[in-house]
């Protein structure tokens, strides 16, 4: 697959995921809100490490410079 996410969208897809993942661990979500919105936050890092977003490829969206193949594992 092709990359279409750029460095500023990965780089703000793991910092929400790192505020949920804190907001959890503090306690300040809790119940389904919180499992939904660890759900999120585990797609954004899955999606942030292989630069590639399947609702983006859906929507037609690119975020990346290049469309060169994902070099990242």
């Amino acid at each position: 697959m092709k990359r279409n996410m750029g460095n500023a969208d990965r780089a703000i897809r793991i910092i929400i995921a790192a505020i949920i993942a804190t907001l959890y661990y503090r306690n300040i979500i809790t119940g389904s809100l919180a499992y939904v919105l660890l759900a999120v936050a585990g797609i954004f890092v899955i999606t942030s490490l292989f630069a590639i977003c399947p609702l983006y490829t859906i929507l037609g969206i690119r975020t990346c410079a290049n469309g060169k193949k994902s070099k990242t594992v």
